[in-house]
C-alpha cells in the first residue's frame, strides 16, 4: 500500500510538472508553488502526534495536507482555519492493453513529453471534447486530470481516454495504474476494473486575514 502511495505522489509530480517530493518524518512534501496550492504534504503511516505537530507548525496559506484516512479520523487534528477538500479515493489497477475506438466524429491523439503522456479527443469541428494524462513513475504510472467536457458527456469518451492512456503506459513499461479519484470518477473507474485501496482525504490551510472576518 505505502509503495503504491509513494508511486502516486511521484507520478502526480510528473503529471503536474512539480518538483520531486522530499522525504519528511510524516511522509512526503512537494513544493508545488501555485497560488492555490503552495505546498502539499502527504502523510504516509504518520500517527496523530506526528500529524498534529506538522499541522501546528504550518503558517503559510494554501498549504495542503493529504492522507489515506477517513475524514472523521483526520478532522479532530485541524483547527477551523483548515477547510476539507472533496472526498477522494486512492485506486489502482493492473494495466492491460485494449482496442480503443473513438465514437464516429471524434479523433483521439496522444503526445509524449518525457515521462508525461497526454491524450486528447477532439470533435469533428476541432473542439476539445475530452482529455487526460499520465505521469510515469517506474513500473507504475499515475492517471491524472481525466476530463470530459459537458457538451460531450455520456458518449463513452472517458473510457476512450482511459484506454488510450493505458495502452501508452504499457508501451512505456508501466504495469500498474494509480490515481486519486473523486466520488463521480470512482464510478467510472470501477467499471474499468480499478480497485479502491484507501480513502484519500485532504485539508487546505485558509486562515482569515484582517478585514475578511
Amino acid at each position: 500500500m505505502w509503495e503504491l502511495a509513494r508511486s502516486w505522489v511521484d507520478g502526480w509530480t510528473v503529471s503536474r510538472r512539480a518538483p520531486k517530493p522530499v522525504d519528511e518524518p510524516w511522509g512526503l512534501s512537494i513544493q508545488v508553488g501555485l497560488p492555490t496550492q503552495v505546498v502539499r504534504h502527504v502523510l504516509l503511516d504518520a500517527g496523530p502526534e506526528t500529524a498534529r505537530g506538522l499541522i501546528g507548525a504550518i503558517t503559510e496559506p494554501a498549504t495542503w495536507i493529504k492522507a489515506f484516512l477517513e475524514p472523521d479520523v483526520m478532522e479532530p487534528w485541524f483547527s477551523p482555519e483548515w477547510e476539507p477538500t472533496d472526498p477522494g479515493f486512492l485506486m489502482a489497477v493492473d494495466l492491460r492493453p485494449s482496442v480503443v475506438r473513438a465514437p464516429d466524429g471524434y479523433t483521439a491523439t496522444a503526445e509524449t513529453a518525457g515521462d508525461l503522456i497526454s491524450v486528447r479527443i477532439r470533435a469533428a469541428d476541432g473542439e476539445l471534447a475530452a482529455r487526460g494524462q499520465i505521469g510515469l513513475a517506474g513500473a507504475a504510472c499515475v492517471f491524472d486530470q481525466i476530463v470530459t467536457e459537458e457538451a460531450h458527456q455520456r458518449l463513452g469518451l472517458g473510457t476512450v481516454v482511459m484506454g488510450a492512456l493505458t495502452n501508452a503506459a504499457v508501451e512505456n513499461g508501466a504495469a500498474t495504474g494509480i490515481l486519486g479519484a473523486t466520488v463521480p470518477g470512482r464510478a467510472l473507474y470501477e467499471t474499468l476494473d480499478w480497485k479502491v485501496l484507501a480513502p484519500l482525504t485532504g485539508f487546505i490551510y485558509k486562515p482569515v486575514t484582517p478585514g475578511e472576518a
